[in-house]
């Protein structure tokens, strides 16, 4: 593992804090989590199906779409 320094602003640090004290963890565990999430979602392409992981939909329920109406406003819909 590499060590980095990171400089952050106090209340960042403080909410990073606050977070690991209720987790029972380290602050450093909890910024390298949040780090490699970021790394996962934004930084790394996927280069394969196998690695972007379960549809959104994967253990809900999908109900079929009763005419041209329904379709529309699943496509179109901004959530």
């Amino acid at each position: 593992m590499k060590a980095v320094t990171v400089h952050l602003d106090d209340p960042v640090y403080r909410e990073f804090q606050k977070a690991a004290r209720k987790a029972r963890r380290s602050t450093s565990e909890l910024i390298r989590e949040a780090m490699e999430a970021y790394r996962r979602t934004l930084v790394k392409k996927q280069s394969s199906l196998a690695e972007a992981g379960p549809a959104a939909s994967v253990g809900q329920i999908l109900t079929p779409w009763a005419g041209r109406e329904d379709l529309l406003e699943d496509f179109f819909d901004k959530r």
